[in-house]
Order: C-alpha cells, then structure tokens, then sequence
C-alpha cells in the first residue's frame, strides 16, 4: 500500500537523509539542488517567508520517491499571489521528484495535493523535464487531479556534450571565426605575460578531500566586483548583497559534497577571469562567470571557457551546461540546446490567478515567444 507524510519543518527530514541520498543517485537530471543538504541551506537564507511542503511517497513503508515544494507570495500586477512550486528560485536549470520513478513519486504528490487544505493560490512547477514524444510525468499527474495544467518554455541552456566526442572533434566543428578568435586571443594573451589555467573539483570530505579553497572563491568574487556584474543591482551574482552569504556557503557546502568545479584564468598569477560551477557525477553547471574588464580586448573569459571545455573532455565529463540566459556567446560554444517547462494551473474561481494568466497570455501575444515572464519574490 502507498502513502504519503508530508514535512513542513525542515529539520524533520533529518531521519530521511538515509533515504534522500539512495534515491539521488538514480534521481533524473540530478544536480547539486537536489541535495537534501542544499534544501536546507537555501531554507536557512530564504525559508522564513515561505511554507515548506515535502511529500515523502512511500510504498509498504519504504520510501520511493521525495517531492520538495513549498509556497511563497510572488508580486504581479494582480497583487500578490501565493505560489506553490519547487524551491529552486532559478538557482539551476532543472527540478522535480527525487527517486527514478518520476511519474508514480509525482501521481501520489500531487493526488495528497488534491486531498489536503489549499494554502495556495495557483500551481506554478518550473523547471520541469518534457522529453521530446512522450507525454510529461507532470502533465498526467496535474492532469489526473482534474487541474488542466498550461504547459510553456521556461529556460533554454546551452549544452556541450563532452562524452560524445574528443577535444580536436569537437573544436573542429566551430564556426571558422570562433576557431579563429580563440587562437588570435590565446596568442595575443601569451605575449602579455605567463598565462595558467587553474581548476578546483574536490572529492568529497568523507573521501578525505573536501577543500574549498578559499583562495579561488575570493579571486571569483574580486573579478566579479571588477566585471559588469558589480555594477548590477538586481541580479543574483557573486558580489550581490542579497545573496553573498548564501553563495558563500553554498561554496563550503559544495566543496564538503564533491560538488564544487571552479575554474581560473590566470595572467602573471593574478587572476583575471573565472568560471564559477557546481558539478554532480561528470556534468558540470555553470552557475556564474566574469572577466576582469581592464582585460576585455585580450578575450580572457574567450581564453578561459575554451581551456575549461578542453579540460572537461581530458577529465572524461559527461557534459556542461552553460547555464541560463540566451547570450549569444553561449550558442556558439553549444552541441545541444535544452529547455525546461513551466506547468502551471489557474484555479477557475480564483480571481487572482485568472488575473496572472491573462496577463501571461497577453504578453505572449504581444512579445517574442521565447521571452518568459518572470515572477519577483515579494
């Protein structure tokens, strides 16, 4: 017989830790988000203001799948909405049930869902996986609770599969001037003084390693200060106040799992550009990059991801992901390109959730298809 328990508190899910870190290792899509230990810092940072909903699935008392959501008050031109999602805050690229069975963990989710006292407004699951053909774990499981989920694009990223060829193969199949600029920058660049290339993949600490190397982290958040990104003040970087400390210990957190990839150009042993990532099993995610701007004609963020992508294929990575945001610059280095799903439901009754999705259906009539609107925390 299957059941679900549903944890509000994060700290009761300490007793299924046990369980969480078999189910990840065969958890589709699994990345460093998906820990149970990043669950719980992101709720240490940003928790307080939002209600924790785990449904832990269980088959004759043993667990077989784990879905994290949560609500939160999202601002939109109705008011303020309360959102039931997967507590991700576009962190990474991709979420959803944690186990191998996706369809039966998220059936059984969403049917508790169905049964127990509304605390929300509307249904809002982003960064959802739809493969191509087949009908979406998703869909069916909103569908079965009679809530007719919209199904939209949510995030394209660039992926560069490294497991399907070697360096020279993959290099070979750049544009001409891509190949070019990369071989003029990393020319000009030598003769400006010694360049090295460093990067930091821990093992994790109960493998004796574990080594944040603070070192690095400071160098990426000097850069980042110096790039365009300390000039910014609504997005989510390195330097930024609303989630400095937040990274910072995610930087430790990594580290202490294995999952921390970090990777630093050098000129004269000042480093001068960085790419920041997290990685789980091989496939790396870029989750942050910049170049110092005093060195932006010598293309030293050009010189740095062309020697990280190299390295990943001499390391044997399964893949990298550039991560989000539609740059130009990231298609040319791409063999593959991803999307992610939204799959919202609007309750008929409700005004405020009709208000969001008139407001949705409008700016898709009148904007570019590929431009998502996205919600501000209140």
């Amino acid at each position: 017989m299957a059941d679900v328990v549903e944890i509000n508190d994060i700290e009761q899910l300490e007793p299924y830790r046990l369980a969480w870190n078999v189910l990840l290792q065969n958890t589709p899509k699994a990345s460093f988000f998906h820990t149970l230990d990043w669950l719980k810092l992101y709720w240490k940072h940003f928790g307080s203001s939002q209600i924790l909903r785990v449904l832990i699935v269980r088959s004759e008392g043993n667990v077989i799948g784990i879905v994290p959501f949560c609500v939160h008050r999202e601002r939109y031109q109705v008011g303020k909405v309360r959102v039931l999602t997967y507590p991700l805050s576009d962190w990474g690229m991709w979420y959803g049930p944690i186990g191998p069975n996706p369809a039966a963990t998220m059936h059984m989710a969403v049917q508790h869902l169905h049964h127990t006292p509304r605390n929300w407004d509307m249904i809002d699951l982003r960064w959802a996986h739809a493969p191509t053909g087949r009908l979406c774990s998703t869909a069916q499981a909103l569908a079965a609770a009679d809530w007719q989920p919209q199904m939209a694009a949510y995030q394209e990223g660039a992926l560069i599969r490294t497991a399907d060829t070697d360096y020279p193969q993959y290099f070979a199949t750049r544009s001409k001037k891509l190949r070019h600029e990369i071989r003029r920058q990393t020319r000009a660049l030598d003769r400006c003084g010694k360049v090295t290339f460093e990067r930091h993949r821990p093992a994790p600490a109960s493998q004796g390693d574990g080594a944040p190397r603070w070192d690095f982290y400071e160098d990426c958040l000097r850069i980042s200060k110096k790039s365009w990104q300390g000039d910014s003040t609504t997005g989510n970087t390195l330097c930024h106040d609303h989630v400095r400390e937040f990274l910072r210990d995610s930087h430790a957190l990594a580290a202490k799992l294995g999952m921390l990839d970090i990777a630093l150009l050098k000129l004269d042993g000042i480093a001068v550009a960085f790419q920041y990532n997290y990685q789980y099993h091989g496939e790396v995610y870029g989750l942050r990059m910049g170049f110092d701007r005093d060195f932006t004609k010598q293309g030293v963020g050009k010189v740095l991801l062309s020697q990280m992508i190299e390295d990943s294929f001499e390391r044997n990575d399964v893949s990298i992901n550039l991560g989000g945001g539609d740059y130009q610059y990231k298609h040319r280095y791409q063999t593959h390109q991803e999307t992610s799903y939204r799959f919202t439901c609007y309750p008929s009754l409700a005004w405020r959730p009709q208000g969001v999705r008139l407001s949705r259906w409008l700016k898709q009539r009148l904007a570019k298809p590929k431009q998502a609107e996205k919600a501000t925390p209140a």
